[in-house]
């Protein structure tokens, strides 16, 4: 523990690798490497420096909290009461009322890095993560935009990259002939753009029926196209709302 003490905000070891004529940057993390400066990533740095253990965050985007900056709809709130979304160690602000907005989320999630004085390596996507039993570390391999490498060796890897990261499209039938828009819910802000048209939204899940209930606050007509039926009451309710608010 005192040796990572020493070494907390430090990189042990820093060199440049050449391989097969292709230079890679070789940097040793005195912590363990977080991949992820989300909710999940920022809560366990903040838990590692409570306990004197330095830790090094890896983001891809040039931001903290990108699938909730970038990727989320206008009108997102929680979608449970704050007191189970807040991270460890630092509540939420008193005053915000029990489901925060996006922006206020955000807002928080902020100041939960500042207050730890957490500061994520931004822009760098990994590429791969093996453990070299040799040295009995971590390699994790990064990219950033100029596509320069750089390889991170640490004992230790904490994965925290969320179960949404990545958007799924599913291949419908006719789909490449359809003259319209084609939209994941990542991509959709707010259905101004949509106002007096048929939008098809496929998913009853928390992100469809909210775009529906946003389509139709903007004066548009979705139609909800759903798997399976709909066992869970909370969604029925949802349901029953936006039929009335089309009728």
């Amino acid at each position: 523990m005192e040796y990572l003490k020493e070494v907390e905000g430090k990189r042990v070891h820093d060199y440049v690798e050449v391989k097969k004529g292709k230079m890679r940057r070789v940097v040793g993390v005195g912590g363990p490497v977080i991949v992820g400066a989300g909710p999940s990533g920022l809560a366990a740095a903040a838990c590692l420096k409570e306990k004197g253990i330095p830790s090094l965050i890896l983001e891809r985007a040039d931001c903290i909290a990108s699938m909730w900056e970038l990727k989320t709809y206008d009108r997102l709130c929680l979608h449970l009461p704050k007191q189970f979304c807040q991270l460890p160690l630092m509540p939420f602000p008193q005053h915000l009322p029990s489901y925060p907005t996006k922006q206020q989320f955000l807002a928080y999630l902020k100041a939960y890095a500042n207050h730890f004085h957490i500061t994520p390596t931004l822009s760098k996507t990994v590429v791969s993560a093996n453990y070299d039993h040799r040295c009995a570390c971590w390699r994790v391999k990064t990219q950033d935009s100029k596509k320069e490498e750089t390889e991170y060796v640490s004992e230790w890897l904490i994965v925290a990259t969320g179960e949404n990261a990545e958007e799924f499209m599913p291949q419908i039938e006719g789909m490449d002939e359809f003259q319209g828009p084609i939209l994941h819910t990542s991509s959709y802000k707010s259905g101004t753009m949509f106002c007096g048209k048929k939008v098809l939204v496929v998913g009853c899940g928390n992100s469809g029926m909210e775009v529906c209930l946003d389509l139709c606050n903007h004066n548009a007509r979705p139609s909800l196209v759903v798997r399976d039926t709909v066992s869970n009451l909370h969604t029925y309710h949802l349901i029953t709302m936006l039929i009335r608010k089309k009728l």
